[in-house]
């Protein structure tokens, strides 16, 4: 028989936004580069769970994105 073991989990770290720590207010949808890694390789936006952005500046970051897709200027 095999013994078991008690595993824990380890508890995630708190995810910080980064627009806060800089403490952008504005996040401009010309400036493709940091547009591009909050997307996928596909092109599809990343949600907050797992890039850790707040509300706001997930919801400034998606439109920056959709602005930027209508210019080209990201897939």
């Amino acid at each position: 028989m095999q013994k078991r073991t008690n595993r824990r989990r380890q508890t995630a770290k708190p995810k910080c936004c980064r627009f806060c720590e800089a403490k952008v207010n504005y996040i401009d949808f010309k400036d493709a580069e940091t547009l591009q890694k909050f997307q996928t390789e596909k092109g599809k936006i990343m949600p907050r769970r797992i890039t850790g952005n707040c509300l706001d500046h997930q919801k400034m970051l998606a439109k920056a994105i959709k602005r930027a897709r209508v210019v080209a200027l990201v897939y």
